[in-house]
């Protein structure tokens, strides 16, 4: 591996924890599980999928199967943000949580480029949307969605669009 690739912030827990951390610090004071903020990771990159603003991230064909591949990348980036006092992890009797801590939104009023903004306004939409969604909604909706997104990917794959 090269070192710039080994050294790259895409794909890495860097990126995921920043985008955990705007989040959380969207949601505050909601304390989130990790399979909830799995599910807010991809809506925060994906905000067209679910007939929000324009997503961050390109439309690619298979982009529905990066729920099933990133739960231990955002695990690991939500755990970065823990190790630097940006998240608190909380444990309740439903398992644990985390909650974006004192120093989140002082740190995240410091990162000023572009993709922040709109990163921060497609999570202020996320947490709107889907924040008071109880767990059965939420997968209803992605299990619905999950759906429909595969139809679409079969369509553009097939000449003509025809399956």
């Amino acid at each position: 591996m090269s070192d710039a690739k080994a050294l790259s912030p895409f794909n890495s827990a860097l990126e995921t924890g920043v985008r955990a951390l705007v989040l959380l610090a969207e949601a505050y004071p909601r304390v989130v599980d990790l399979q909830r903020l799995l599910m807010f990771d991809y809506l925060v990159v994906h905000t067209g999928d679910a007939e929000g603003p324009e997503s961050l991230h390109p439309d690619l064909p298979l982009r529905n199967g990066e729920l099933l591949v990133r739960r231990h990348l955002v695990e690991r980036g939500v755990l970065l943000m823990v190790s630097r006092r940006l998240v608190d992890r909380l444990a309740a009797d439903s398992g644990i949580g985390y909650v974006a801590a004192e120093g989140a939104e002082p740190y995240l009023d410091q990162l000023r480029a572009p993709y922040t903004r709109r990163l921060r306004e497609r999570a202020a939409w996320v947490i709107t949307r889907f924040a008071d969604h109880n767990d059965a909604s939420l997968k209803r909706f992605f299990d619905a969605n999950f759906e429909r997104w595969t139809r679409e990917f079969q369509s553009v794959q097939t000449p003509g669009g025809v399956p």
